[in-house]
């Protein structure tokens, strides 16, 4: 089954200042204040090119608090981390009814990651780790596992919850074969693939999860659909069905144009039909958001689907979707997209309207940073630069963290190369971004 509106201009844009607010300074320290803290005028790019070791040394004066571990991670964590306890402590009843209560409540993280799915996702994480690790050895994985998750299946085969970890557990496996042994042994993979595939089709079909009003199941039938190409056009529909269920769920919106983007070769329009159709389902909730959800995977997934995008309506569902999610979660996503993956590449000359698109996006990375930024989630900017729209094998997380902070100072020190040549140092704020003149 595997196969190979214009854009609104916020006036407020640039325009904080820093007033000191305590009380006991008279007009003239105030005044000196002011002269010191200035806002910076809204940067069009450095004019300067500079070099590797000029860029390093402005990065020293941008004052931006990093934070290693973000609260969406460490909310992440706690759903990952409560569902794998539940299940090696074999509570699954407490389990299966965390799941539902999260459905339920639509319960998700500070960044809208769905709390059912990591909860689930925590549950089978150690039969799905062991089963990745045999495959990575040349080893079938030991069936023992997925045999013990199983069983607990056939003491509550109608509960949902229970199914739901059962059967993404055999989908997880079906795409670890497929990710891991495909190339070195393709029949193998596709014989145990396609029996892991089976199966989760099998526990899934026998729950209606608009009926049980379960995001959650929704969803695992929607990846296990996009498992399949032949499938085409069919898998937008399911995914209509889970946002119309789920519309604040933004990560079903990214899923759905992640898997758009795999078949652009066969449906070249399924990608921005699917984005307007989201868009407008959405639009009492994102406004011209689900736009931009759709698209902000896939664009990373697939470079191409450029040539289909509308730049101000997706800047516009940046600027709705920071309106009523404003996260520093999803401000460092946007930053991070805006500065690496929409940089201008060699594949955009000779396609002017891919080049100019680019450059818009490209360039909201200024008021992103300037009206947005607060704090810096070097995990993001790494990933973003290492393997964007993935879930990916990547190196150590100190690594990342060093690697992340020092690709986003570098951007923000060679964006703003002109505001602080003279010295001058910029510092982030809940107000915005402002510029601290040398002493």
């Amino acid at each position: 089954m595997f196969n190979s509106r214009n854009q609104s201009k916020p006036s407020s844009r640039g325009t904080h200042e820093a007033r000191p607010t305590s009380q006991g300074h008279d007009t003239n320290q105030i005044s000196k204040l002011r002269r010191i803290i200035s806002k910076p005028p809204r940067p069009k790019g450095s004019t300067r090119v500079m070099s590797d070791r000029e860029i390093d040394a402005l990065t020293k004066r941008v004052i931006l608090p990093t934070l290693p571990v973000s609260d969406e991670e460490m909310a992440r964590a706690t759903h990952q981390d409560r569902g794998q306890k539940l299940a090696r402590q074999d509570r699954w009843d407490d389990l299966a009814a965390r799941i539902k209560y999260a459905d339920e409540t639509r319960l998700a993280t500070p960044g809208g990651e769905t709390a059912s799915l990591l909860l689930a996702f925590g549950a089978r994480s150690d039969v799905v780790s062991a089963a990745e690790d045999a495959l990575h050895d040349g080893n079938v994985p030991d069936q023992s596992g997925i045999n013990a998750l199983e069983d607990v299946l056939l003491e509550e085969e109608d509960d949902y919850a229970y199914a739901l970890v059962v059967a993404l557990a055999h989908l997880d496996i079906a795409w670890a074969w497929h990710c891991i042994r495909f190339d070195e042994a393709p029949d193998e993979a596709l014989t145990h693939g396609h029996r892991h595939l089976t199966r989760a089709e099998q526990i899934l079909s026998a729950f209606d999860g608009k009926q049980l009003n379960a995001p959650s199941i929704l969803a695992a039938q929607c990846a296990l659909h996009a498992t399949s190409e032949k499938r085409g056009l069919l898998v937008g529909e399911d995914y209509a069905g889970l946002i119309g269920l789920d519309p604040d769920g933004h990560s079903h919106m990214r899923a759905l144009g992640r898997y758009m983007s795999r078949i652009l070769r066969y449906h070249p329009n399924a990608l921005e039909v699917a984005a307007r159709k989201t868009a407008s389902q959405t639009d009492a909730i994102w406004q011209a958001g689900g736009y931009t959800w759709v698209y902000f995977d896939a664009l990373m997934a697939e470079p191409s689907a450029i040539t289909l995008l509308d730049p101000d309506f997706f800047v516009e569902g940046m600027e709705n979707i920071i309106q009523r999610l404003n996260d520093q979660h999803i401000i460092n996503q946007f930053a991070a997209f805006c500065a690496i993956a929409m940089a201008p590449k060699k594949a955009d000359h000779g396609v002017e309207a891919n080049a100019q698109t680019r450059l818009q996006l490209h360039e909201c990375l200024d008021w992103l940073v300037a009206d947005h930024l607060q704090e810096l989630h070097p995990l993001i900017w790494s990933q973003t630069l290492l393997a964007p729209a993935q879930v990916p094998a990547l190196p150590s997380r100190r690594a990342l963290v060093v690697k992340g902070r020092q690709t986003a100072l570098r951007i923000i020190a060679a964006r703003f190369a002109d505001e602080i040549a003279d010295g001058s140092s910029l510092a982030f704020s809940p107000h915005g971004m402002y510029r601290l003149p040398a002493i």
